[in-house]
């Protein structure tokens, strides 16, 4: 019977032996059977009895069962002698009977019990004369006579040769008579019962068999259960071929058909793989006891407990070594050939031209040809997709199902993931060493694993992956529990929960091995494909879900994404919403590990590994290429820049940032975060809200590298990109930085503004976004790298604890600014120069005033926001913060001319008029400490300078008045005699004046002439103007309502009144009044002495404002008039020159 397999192999058997267990209890049956015994020598040995079979063909089938010695009719295998003691110990009493009893009950006999081998011999002859017999085909004709003729395959073989039998067990699917059925099951049994029974097998095998040493052929040399061991050893040969193991036999192709067929016809009941059974007995009535025989549920069953602690080691080999078969051809597999058959055909998942025959058989390609069709929104039917799923989990359980990853990644798996086999372990191990986390990986491994992955599609449901369905059990039981079990968003749940507290360390670590691969195909993520193929295709020229291009890989289809992801209208082209969603998802996932992004690792492993080894916390890794962009190589560069660009638009991509911050946005951002649509507005609602109770250290930092970011590039601020796009190509070619092109705009408009243009050359919407730029940059000084740059070293020295935001750093410079370097001072200089022409860009101000600007200076504009607040400074509502802050500011205008823009613009013609000689000794770098405004406060105490510039010094005169700090030079000449004189005048924490008055009242005590002259100064400018003396004018406040009302205030007038009031008997001043102005008499006196006139200006001034000016103006005049009576009356001194002598 060499020849007798002709028909081509089919689709896997439908289920035989669970019929005939059922037919264990049809009691009429088994009666006839056994009333029949006697005249049958029953060829259809296997477990159970057979089926009503007509007495006929009882009769003919008894007389085609010739043994070597012809028995007599009604020979019974137990009658024989040398079964006798084996039936006796081995089989139940009733059974002896039965031919057919008595053989299922000697042929699957526990492997160690010993069964004699004449027996052994008897049997296999008795068998062998029931499978080669001509005759016996007239039971099959008898049994199977309505079944024959609608199977033309075996209708048209000639009867009398044997291979009626054969063809029928090759069709035996698609029987469906009961009887035919059963008669054809126990032919099955028998065959399968010796590799040496079944059709033509012996002789494609021979050879092979001898080579791989597998066993003897000779009949009898091996007892019948060893017989299984044989094709065990053929198979496992044909394996080891495969994975192209040291030492690999290469198996003959028709006998590796023939392993192949023999597998596929014992697929759909255990029993008929005789190794297998054997060596998982006692595992089946442990695990699947209650597991019918028959359509694969058993074989099922058993893979379900492979990796089980109680699962006998040489079960879960034989297992494995079906397994592989099934992943060589499908149809080993009996549930899944069958399930999938219809779907298989419907799309054409069999007739690929293009890849040789032998693989289209491969499980993997069933698998990603109904995969292909289930993603593209095709129907395939609920029963394969259920089996598809059993052999993805399979493939992903062990991985040496896959003889890719065994050839490809054998060093690796030998050098970090030996010992790991069950449950998927070692599978993710090499995940994480494709991730690099355990070292290189083997390009080869490497794409053994993506194409394993792809063919599993775990993406498409978790439970695929035992291994991460193990370890992240629980964060799916608490984080995800609201979707449904299995569904393709539980991996994107556990993706938003990475890195929070419901996260557990070994579910994390599973996850991100899994997510490493799915990242690299975008087909891999199936919601991202269902709902962007269509755009793929439109936009990217993408194939099929299970073809790849070399023009366009994997990888790249979602570079392509998002790209047009975040297009403008103008810029047509872009993705439909619902894919635009699912781009942004995946954004967001990708942004929580550098190694998520295929792009970017690859273009930056070297600058990951030159300037970022050592963060490993999560999200690190991005920002540090972020923080090192100038060093990144220029590939590098790009993908980083590119990423940044996007992150601007959307920051929600940064999804640990997000998480940070969700305090924040809840409070102060929920309508954004809620309304945004790609504008950037988050980003800039949490730096606006950057220090509100809030905001947690997390977020602040993350919020802060961010703007430190974007001040690498203009780019990176989405906003300020919109808006100023076309203003920085017309105006700032050329610039990339960011602080270079704010400081490039803001100086365009700044001279627009001061020259009058009729037309401003930054757009309007620029300008407002500039505005909001200069604000932030202002916060930080961080963010003004070139400020930054110069102070490092004043940094570390004077501000080490200070922290950053709010401008602290900055306001700890300005306050220690005469102890800073000079390259720092003039930065500082320059920056408060800016902030006083436009106190908007002065953070700490605006932010220590906001309340105060709201109530008081609602009306006023940004440049005049400052002057507003002075002028409320002394109000009973302002706040004693705000107050404070505007006293530094005051300050800070006083040490300098240039830094207080009103008064440099009224004493435009003064300052160089009366002050060129300290202008002449200053240089550029350095401030003028104050000189130039006590300069024209001297001018103003004589009464020469302008209306408008004498206004400004005369305000510049009652703020220095009430505190003394607001005078530079009194400060800087006097700090000695100020801390030794008025120690609690100057520690009181409100300045009324009192601090000057003591040095007034103490001046014969100061010993130092810098200072005397500095308080002489003083006494001298209050004769000008007794607003300048707020303790004179406090306690003559009601004589002058009452006696110089009528007098306008300023050049003196008012203290000449009070002057004329105090000489004039008939007027009677305030006691408090009177002592003040005597004592001020007194002071003037004295500076009189100490400090003569300067000049006839000065001895006039002098005269005008001295309390005896009547007195002395009087003596003067009389003089004068004296000298012209004595001319008029005595004539000239001189002799007259006679003309004569005048014309010579």
């Amino acid at each position: 019977m060499a020849d007798c397999i002709r028909v081509p192999l089919l689709l896997l058997l439908m289920c035989i032996l669970s019929a005939v267990h059922h037919i264990r209890g049809d009691n009429s049956v088994v009666s006839r059977l056994t009333g029949n015994a006697d005249n049958l020598q029953n060829p259809a040995g296997g477990p159970g009895p057979v089926a009503v079979i007509p007495v006929a063909a009882e009769r003919s089938l008894a007389a085609g069962a010739s043994l070597p010695r012809r028995r007599s009719a009604g020979w019974k295998l137990s009658e024989e002698a040398v079964c006798r003691e084996d039936l006796t110990r081995l089989c139940p009493k009733h059974s002896w009977n039965n031919n057919l009893a008595v053989l299922e009950c000697l042929q699957d006999k526990k492997e160690e019990t010993e069964i004699a081998a004449e027996c052994n011999h008897l049997l296999w002859n008795y068998k062998l004369n029931l499978t080669t017999d001509p005759k016996f085909e007239s039971v099959a004709v008898e049994v199977c006579k309505t079944i024959i003729p609608e199977i033309k395959e075996c209708a048209a073989e000639e009867l009398g040769k044997g291979f009626l039998v054969s063809c029928l067990v090759d069709h035996r699917s698609n029987i469906s008579d009961y009887q035919c059925n059963q008669y054809i099951t126990k032919m099955t049994s028998i065959v399968f019962s010796d590799y040496r029974l079944i059709c033509g097998f012996m002789d494609k095998c021979r050879e092979d068999i001898n080579t791989l040493r597998c066993g003897s052929i000779s009949i009898g040399e091996k007892d019948i259960h060893s017989q299984g061991e044989v094709i065990a050893c053929l198979e496992k040969g044909l394996v080891r071929e495969v994975e192209e193991q040291a030492g690999a036999h290469t198996i003959k192709d028709d006998c590796k058909k023939a392993i192949m067929r023999v597998a596929e016809l014992s697929s759909d009941d255990f029993h008929l793989d005789r190794y297998l059974y054997f060596s998982c007995r006692e595992d089946r009535e442990r695990f699947c006891e209650n597991t019918l025989a028959g359509e694969g549920r058993v074989y099922k069953c058993l893979f379900n407990h492979k990796f089980e602690e109680t699962m006998t080691e040489r079960c879960r080999e034989a297992l494995t070594t079906r397994q592989k078969l099934i992943a060589q051809d499908y149809k080993v597999s009996y549930s899944l050939a069958k399930a999938c058959k219809s779907d298989l055909r419907k799309y054409r998942c069999s007739v690929d031209t293009n890849i040789p025959r032998a693989r289209e058989a491969r499980l993997s390609y069933l698998l990603l040809c109904l995969e292909s069709a289930v993603h593209r929104g095709r129907v395939v039917s609920g029963e394969c997709q259920g089996e598809m799923m059993d052999y993805r989990r399979m493939l992903m359980e062990d991985f040496s199902l896959s003889p890719e990853i065994v050839l490809q990644c054998r060093s690796e798996i030998e050098g970090h993931c030996s010992g790991l086999h069950r449950k998927g372990r070692t599978l993710h191990c090499l995940m994480r060493v494709g991730r690099g986390d355990m070292g290189a990986i083997d390009p080869n491994c490497q794409r053994a694993l993506q194409t394993l992955i792809q063919e599993a599609d775990p993406g498409a449901d978790y439970r695929i992956d035992r291994a991460l369905n193990e370890a992240c059990e629980s964060v799916i039981q608490t984080a995800c529990k609201h979707i449904r079990n299995g569904d393709p968003m539980i991996l994107s749940c556990l993706m938003e929960h990475l890195y929070t507290e419901k996260m557990v360390e070994d579910c994390e670590h599973r996850l991100l091995e899994l997510q490493y691969f799915i990242a690299r195909d975008w087909k891999l993520d199936p919601i991202l494909y269902k709902k962007c193929q269509g755009d793929a295709a439109r936009l990217c020229h993408t194939h099929g879900w299970n073809e790849t291009s070399e023009m366009m890989p994997p990888g790249a289809i979602f570079s392509c994404l998002y790209r047009h992801a975040y297009r403008s209208v103008e810029q047509g082209r872009r993705l439909s919403r619902d894919c635009k969603v699912e781009v942004q998802r995946i954004l967001h996932q990708r942004a929580l590990d550098v190694k998520l992004d295929p792009e970017l690792q690859k273009r930056c492993l070297t600058d990951l590994g030159k300037w970022c080894s050592e963060k490993t916390e999560a999200g690190q890794e991005l920002e540090c290429l972020q923080d090192h962009l100038e060093d990144l190589v220029s590939d590098c560069r790009d993908v980083v820049g590119n990423l940044t660009e996007l992150e601007s638009e959307d920051i929600q991509i940064e999804a640990l940032l997000m998480r940070a911050c969700e305090p924040v946005i809840q409070a102060h951002c929920h309508e954004v975060a809620d309304n945004q649509i790609d504008t950037g507005d988050l980003m800039e609602c949490l730096v606006q809200n950057k220090h509100q109770k809030e905001m947690n250290e997390k977020c602040a930092v993350g919020v802060t590298h961010f703007q430190l970011i974007q001040i690498k590039d203009f780019r990176f601020s989405y906003k300020f990109k919109t808006a100023c796009k076309e203003d920085v190509l017309k105006l700032c070619p050329n610039i990339k930085k960011k602080v270079d092109v704010v400081i490039c705009l803001s100086t365009t408009v700044r001279n627009d503004t001061l020259q009058e243009a009729k037309e401003q050359r930054v757009s309007v919407k620029c300008r407002k976004q500039l505005r909001v730029e200069e604000v932030e940059m202002s916060e930080d000084i961080r963010l003004e790298p070139e400020l930054y740059d110069s102070c490092k070293q004043d940094i570390t020295r004077l501000c080490q604890n200070v922290a950053y935001g709010n401008a602290q750093v900055i306001e700890c410079l300005k306050e220690n600014k005469r102890q800073l370097t000079s390259r720092c001072h003039q930065r500082i200089f320059k920056l408060q120069e800016v902030e006083m022409v436009d106190p908007e860009l002065d953070y700490q101000l605006m932010r220590v005033c906001k309340h105060m600007i709201r109530r008081f200076c609602t009306e006023s504009e940004g440049k005049n926001v400052l002057q507003c607040l002075k002028q409320n400074k002394n109000s009973e509502l302002m706040d004693p913060k705000c107050k404070q802050m505007i006293t530094k500011r005051q300050i800070t205008q006083n040490t300098d001319y240039r830094l207080n823009p009103v008064l440099r613009k009224a004493c435009k013609a003064d300052i160089p008029k009366f002050c060129q000689p300290i202008l002449n000794k200053a240089t550029a770098d350095s401030e003028l400490e104050g000189q130039v405004i006590s300069c024209l406060k001297l001018k103003y105490a004589d009464q020469r300078l302008s209306t408008d510039c004498e206004d400004q010094i005369r305000v510049i005169l009652q703020e220095s008045a009430l505190d003394y700090r607001l005078d530079l030079q009194l400060q800087i000449h006097c700090t000695q005699e100020i801390s030794s004189l008025c120690p609690e005048e100057a520690a009181a924490q409100e300045q009324t004046g009192q601090v000057e008055e003591c040095l007034k009242v103490n001046l014969l005590k100061i010993k130092q002439d810098p200072c005397k002259k500095e308080v002489l100064n003083m006494l001298k400018e209050s004769k000008a103007d007794i607003f300048v003396d707020p303790v004179l004018h406090t306690a003559c406040a009601l004589d002058i309502k009452h006696h110089c009302a009528a007098i306008p205030p300023g050049r003196g007038r008012q203290m000449s009144c009070l002057m004329e009031s105090l000489q004039d008997k008939r007027i009677r001043l305030q006691p408090e009044c009177k002592k003040r102005l005597q004592d001020r008499i007194d002071m003037w006196s004295y500076a009189a002495k100490v400090a003569p006139a300067e000049g006839f200006s000065d001895l006039a001034m002098q005269v005008m404002t001295s309390p005896s000016k009547n007195y002395i103006l009087t003596v003067t005049g009389a003089g004068v008039a004296l000298l012209f009576l004595m001319g008029l009356l005595c004539g000239r001194f001189t002799k007259r020159v006679t003309q004569e002598l005048k014309d010579r």
